[in-house]
């Protein structure tokens, strides 16, 4: 089963996109491929500069905080390198993966390695989590009818259903590693940075949404800031579903609906995603100067692009 989850999930994420295309037509696919300009493109790279500077920063305060030693210089570097594994390889989370791994092997401390990395993403998804609570409590969200059908929510409670059957299989482990992220926690804590690890979030945020008004001009969308803004935050909530096809798929759709309620037209919206998802994939390409670079060891591009994969399997088994 766990072999066959990530391509489950990129299965749900193309039927996604299949369902939209049938729905709205592939007019608004194809809209938003060419509304990309070189403005774009180069906004998306200064754009993606100041959200990656503010991610490692992030990285590296609380690698700190954990005892691990983490330059600024290679912090930016592999997350550069790690957003682009994140965009062109499935489950997307193997970026991540990666430099979670590679960063506690050279640390000496593989586990922590790990744990900081999750704490880092936390982080920003607390910050966002917040964000996503004040616009659905200030009501200015548009109505926007997010209940799943009956066929929806048996998926998703079968899949939840399997999960907690995989963690019970493993509790020892998974009690051991809960202990260990625990006491990480209230170390981290005590460190005194998370002022400055919530600061960098919100740049990070800030950049996120500042890219997704870039996509909307550039797919035509006119409507104001105050309207778009917190449409696009619960967008950036959308896309942490573990069901996409390199990022495309949910957000998509959320966006379609979304922008239907608010007047502005499903096909606009599905416009929009696919701009933003192609910017997106543009802010991380500075990722393949990592990736390609010479390597100590030599190492085939292949075979560096197949070690998260790798990696992940070792640290799920």
């Amino acid at each position: 089963m766990r072999a066959l989850w990530p391509w489950l999930r990129l299965l749900a994420g193309l039927g996604i996109l299949v369902a939209l295309g049938w729905r709205l037509g592939t007019g608004a696919f194809l809209d938003g491929l060419r509304s990309i300009t070189l403005t774009s493109v180069l906004a998306a790279l200064a754009i993606g500069l100041l959200t990656t500077l503010a991610s490692a920063g992030r990285w590296q305060l609380v690698a700190r905080g954990l005892g691990l030693r983490l330059g600024l210089g290679k912090a930016v570097a592999d997350y550069y390198r790690g957003l682009l594994l994140n965009a062109v390889l499935p489950a997307g989370v193997l970026g991540d993966v990666h430099r979670a791994v590679s960063h506690g092997r050279e640390s000496g401390d593989l586990g922590r390695g790990v744990r900081a990395v999750v704490f880092e993403r936390f982080a920003g998804q607390v910050v966002l989590i917040g964000v996503g609570l004040a616009v659905l409590l200030t009501g200015t969200m548009p109505a926007v009818d997010l209940v799943p059908s009956p066929g929806v929510l048996g998926l998703v409670l079968a899949a939840a259903a399997v999960a907690l059957v995989l963690v019970l299989r493993r509790v020892p482990a998974v009690r051991r590693e809960l202990a260990a992220t625990l006491t990480d926690a209230r170390q981290l804590l005590a460190s005194g940075s998370l002022l400055k690890v919530a600061l960098l979030s919100a740049v990070a945020l800030g950049g996120h949404l500042l890219l997704f008004v870039v996509a909307a001009r550039a797919a035509g969308a006119t409507a104001s800031l105050g309207v778009l803004l917190p449409v696009f935050v619960l967008a950036l909530l959308v896309m942490a579903l573990p069901v996409n096809v390199g990022g495309f798929g949910p957000r998509e759709a959320f966006l379609a609906v979304a922008f239907g309620a608010a007047g502005l037209g499903a096909a606009q919206g599905l416009t929009t995603g696919v701009v933003y998802g192609v910017l997106a994939l543009v802010a991380a390409l500075p990722g393949a100067l990592v990736l390609w670079s010479p390597a100590k060891n030599r190492e085939g591009v292949r075979e560096r692009l197949d070690q998260p994969r790798q990696q992940l399997g070792a640290l799920v088994s």
